[in-house]
């Protein structure tokens, strides 16, 4: 698993947390398996405004020594306001850092050996990431949070520029995730509070419409079993504002009316009492909006009607970033192109397509099926692995390597470089059908996935790709020429995708 799949795990298991104590021990524990780093604590913002040692991964030791620990706000505003800005972090090297040895800070000291080079990591170098509270909007207060303080990076290396970003990421994440416990917190134990005042919904009507109403994140009131079961009884300003919807208008609708398509069956699926489920609901202009739905029931007397009480949180940032980390993990930065984990997972959707394909034929008892390699064209054309019939039609992955490209990019430099590639991407993307596939397999390696043809079509899509990335290209005020060596391989129930590409590879070489 690679970084920023390491990032999208943690911050997916911080939004799934429930308490307060749960969600502040994910985010440090999160720091430790999810970013790279030995050791972790969370220094909460109490409310009389100092930080305390709320939670601590990495250390059994250091978590016995200093958790539960108060620093005062002084010296921690002292902190954030001294050593280098990286972003939101705060770094304060060792050579800085001396002055801070004997404040009030609860702090653990590891032992190591002194750095050999620059960039190395001390044993007393200080790394911190605050976390502020955000309204509604994502525009920052100021108000702190709490501030996450991570030691030795298990690269032992100071954090490179990706790595400060992950942590500054992951903090903008941790943020959230505690103030929604807090929230989550909050409104359970005033329902708590009312059920215990009041036995009837009618009795707390005050409390409740207060606690309803003022809510910082939309609330629903629907109705439960009936002709009407599900109909919307009552929203509050929040969730009106959030859909962009008046309250009037909500009462015609129930949430099933407003989901999007797609996500009818998670609706269906989360169950009234205790549910919880994340889906997108239509706004008034059109667009969808995700959000966080939790369920709980509410009685209106003792014995009498029963409703359902929905709170609904805005998560629409944190899915647009996770989906952004997911396109990260699955497509080239450079080209926009599938990389090539993405590549083998399309070939083994393929090749599952295949062998459905292959036991429907084995049951019309009709002879369709695909073999290894038959033979290699001459140097002037693909390389190629043909079906058992000439008219036999398959999945063809076609692999193609630049030539000269090594060379060229140490002439022109890497920025020249990338844009040949660019360049090359675009030049396979208009020249294949809807539907194929391209995507960058490596540095200077392209495939594209052709299925439905057959080897002289194959031959002659491959062709047509050569073309067009010999066609000349302007760098700078000079026109270079690519070519590009191809090999055609076809893709086959019971083969592994990487064997199936490390055979194109073969034949393009």
């Amino acid at each position: 698993m690679d970084k920023s799949q390491n990032l999208q795990a943690a911050v997916q298991d911080l939004h799934l947390a429930g308490s307060l104590a749960d969600t502040l021990q994910t985010v440090v524990d999160g720091v430790v398996t999810g970013l790279g780093y030995q050791l972790a604590c969370v220094n909460l913002v109490r409310p009389d405004g100092d930080l305390v040692v709320a939670a601590l991964a990495g250390g059994a030791e250091a978590e016995a020594l200093i958790t539960g620990r108060v620093g005062s706000r002084d010296s921690w505003e002292r902190r954030l306001n001294m050593g280098e800005v990286w972003g939101d972090l705060r770094f304060i090297p060792h050579t800085e850092g001396q002055v801070l040895d004997d404040d009030d800070v609860p702090q653990f000291h590891t032992d190591g050996p002194a750095p050999r080079f620059e960039d190395e990591w001390h044993p007393s170098d200080r790394l911190f990431a605050p976390m502020y509270k955000r309204s509604a909007s994502g525009a920052s207060h100021n108000e702190l949070l709490g501030v996450i303080s991570v030691d030795w990076p298990l690269t032992r290396r100071r954090p490179r520029p990706d790595e400060r970003r992950n942590l500054e990421e992951y903090a903008f994440q941790a943020a959230i995730a505690i103030s929604n416990a807090r929230l989550r917190s909050n409104m359970q134990r005033a329902l708590v509070r009312l059920e215990r005042e009041q036995q009837t919904l009618r009795a707390s009507e005050e409390s409740f419409r207060q606690a309803f109403e003022y809510a910082p994140s939309g609330m629903a009131i629907s109705e439960m079993g009936g002709d009407s079961h599900g109909r919307i009884l009552r929203t509050n300003d929040a969730l009106c504002r959030m859909l962009g919807r008046p309250a009037g208008t909500m009462r015609r609708y129930a949430f099933s009316d407003l989901v999007h398509p797609e996500d009818m069956g998670t609706l269906l699926n989360t169950g009234a009492e205790g549910g919880h489920a994340e889906l997108r609901l239509g706004r008034r202009d059109g667009t969808y909006l995700w959000v966080s739905m939790r369920n709980s029931v509410v009685a209106d007397a003792v014995d009498g009607p029963r409703f359902l009480l929905t709170h609904v949180e805005d998560i629409e940032k944190r899915k647009r970033r996770e989906i952004a980390l997911a396109h990260r993990a699955s497509y080239d930065a450079l080209t926009g192109l599938p990389n090539s984990a993405e590549l083998h997972a399309r070939i083994e959707a393929q090749l599952c397509e295949l062998r459905r394909h292959a036991s429907e034929v084995a049951a019309s008892g009709t002879n369709n099926t695909y073999l290894a390699p038959a033979h290699h064209a001459s140097t002037h054309h693909p390389h190629l692995w043909a079906p058992r019939s000439g008219n036999s039609r398959g999945l063809a992955v076609i692999f193609l390597s630049l030539r000269d490209f090594k060379a060229l990019n140490t002439h022109f430099g890497r920025d020249r470089g990338d844009s040949v590639l660019v360049e090359v991407a675009r030049r396979l993307t208009e020249a294949v059908r809807d539907g194929d596939t391209v995507a960058r397999y490596g540095g200077d390696e392209f495939v594209v996935l052709a299925p439905e043809l057959g080897p002289a079509d194959a031959q002659s899509a491959a062709a047509l790709m050569q073309s067009r990335i010999h066609l000349p290209m302007p760098l700078g005020d000079e026109t270079v020429h690519m070519h590009a060596g191809v090999g055609i391989t076809w893709a086959q129930c019971g083969t592994a995708p990487g064997d199936i590409l490390r055979a194109a590879r073969a034949l393009a070489s």
